[in-house]
C-alpha cells in the first residue's frame, strides 16, 4: 500500500494500466470466449455423436440465443463477440438445414470467414471499426480511453489485421477442402486455423499492451 502511494504516477500506471489487473482482463477474455465459442463447439460435437447433425447444429444455435436472452433478462451488457458468433451460427444453420449437403457443411466455415472478413473490412469505413465494438468484451475501458487517438488508431489497425486474418483463413480452408480427403481436411484445417488464430491473438495482445502502456495514453 505504501509503495503504491510513493510510486511515480507513470510507473504505477504501467504496472496496472487504468487500475485493471491483468488476471481480471484475462478472466473476462476467457469467459467471453468460453460462452461465445467454446461451449457451442463442445455442445455441437457432443450432440452430434448421439443425435445427429441436425440436432447438433440446433443445440449450438440454441445455446447462443439462450446466452443472448440471459444477458438481456439479467441486465448485463451485450457481448459483441457473442452477437458475432451467433450471427455466424445462424448462417451456418440455414445453409445446412436448407441443403443437407455434406460439402456445403464443410464449406460453411470458409463462407463464414469470408463474411466476417467483409464485416471487419467494411467497418473500417465507419466511425467505430469492429474491434472497437468488440473491445469491451476483453478490456474494461472508459469512454475517454476508448476515444484516445492512439487507441482509435489501434482499433483501426487491428480491425484491418483481423479482416486479413479471416481472408487468409478462408483461402486456406477452401484450398484444403478442394485438395484433401475429408479426414485429412478436418485434421489439418483445425491445426492450421488454431495456429493462425493464436498468432493473431498474440499480436493483438502485444500491440494493445504497447499502446496502453504509452505515457500519453496512460495519462488520458
Amino acid at each position: 500500500m505504501t509503495s503504491l502511494d510513493v510510486a511515480p504516477p507513470a510507473v504505477a500506471t504501467h504496472t496496472c494500466p487504468h487500475g485493471a489487473a491483468l488476471w481480471a482482463i484475462m478472466r473476462q477474455l476467457s469467459m467471453s470466449l468460453l460462452v461465445a465459442c467454446a461451449v457451442p463447439a463442445v455442445l455441437f460435437y457432443a450432440v452430434l455423436e448421439v443425435a445427429g447433425i441436425t440436432t447438433a447444429i440446433l443445440t449450438a444455435l440454441g445455446w447462443s440465443y439462450g446466452a443472448i436472452a440471459w444477458r438481456r433478462l439479467t441486465g448485463r451488457s451485450m457481448s459483441g463477440l457473442l452477437i458475432l458468433t451467433s450471427t455466424i451460427l445462424t448462417i451456418r444453420t440455414i445453409f445446412t438445414l436448407s441443403t443437407g449437403n455434406t460439402y456445403i457443411y464443410f464449406l460453411q466455415p470458409v463462407v463464414s470467414d469470408a463474411i466476417v472478413a467483409v464485416v471487419f473490412l467494411i467497418s473500417l469505413a465507419t466511425a467505430r471499426p469492429l474491434v472497437d465494438r468488440l473491445a469491451a468484451d476483453f478490456y474494461p475501458m472508459s469512454p475517454d480511453l476508448a476515444g484516445h487517438p492512439r487507441v482509435r488508431r489501434l482499433f483501426w489497425r487491428l480491425t484491418l489485421m483481423w479482416g486479413g486474418v479471416c481472408v487468409a483463413k478462408g483461402v486456406v480452408g477452401f484450398w484444403l477442402l478442394a485438395s484433401l480427403s475429408v479426414a485429412n481436411f478436418v485434421l489439418i484445417k483445425s491445426s492450421a486455423m488454431i495456429g493462425m488464430t493464436a498468432l493473431a491473438v498474440a499480436v493483438t495482445i502485444w500491440a494493445s499492451l504497447v499502446v496502453l502502456r504509452h505515457d500519453s495514453v496512460s495519462a488520458a
